[in-house]
């Protein structure tokens, strides 16, 4: 199997009825999606661009996610921005443990790690009646 070949296809299951294939984009927007549903956190990060974290939505639940898979196993690295006021410690628990178990839950790979990078703090936008001064 080629390396291209390999990058998309994460897990191969033979059945009495023929295969199973889980491409390596399943597996990240999985763990997109499961680390989202956590309280406390707003989005998902790309990494830093130009010392600035950059958000995005929920379009593109792949990024800010980078996943090794084996035949059986998965490491997770995500890569999110927080809500401020939250304790970022215990955010970063509920993601790993809901990535984990959603991972483990849809497709049967082991998860051995999740790694919880927080790229950034979003700050709640204080007065919005004021964006509505002129009615």
């Amino acid at each position: 199997m080629d390396e291209t070949a390999r990058e998309v296809l994460v897990k191969e299951e033979k059945t009495g009825l023929g295969s199973i294939k889980i491409a390596d984009e399943v597996v990240k927007i999985i763990a997109g999606l499961a680390a989202t549903e956590v309280q406390g956190v707003v989005g998902m990060s790309s990494g830093v661009v130009g010392g600035i974290a950059e958000m995005l939505g929920r379009k593109n639940m792949s990024k800010g996610v980078k996943v090794e898979v084996g035949e059986k196993e998965a490491a997770v690295d995500m890569f999110v921005v927080v809500e401020y006021g939250t304790r970022i410690p215990d955010v970063a628990a509920r993601i790993q443990e809901n990535v984990k178990k959603a991972i483990e839950t849809m497709t049967g790979l082991i998860v051995v790690e999740v790694n919880v990078n927080v790229q950034g703090v979003a700050f709640a936008h204080e007065g919005k009646d004021e964006d509505h001064r002129v009615k």
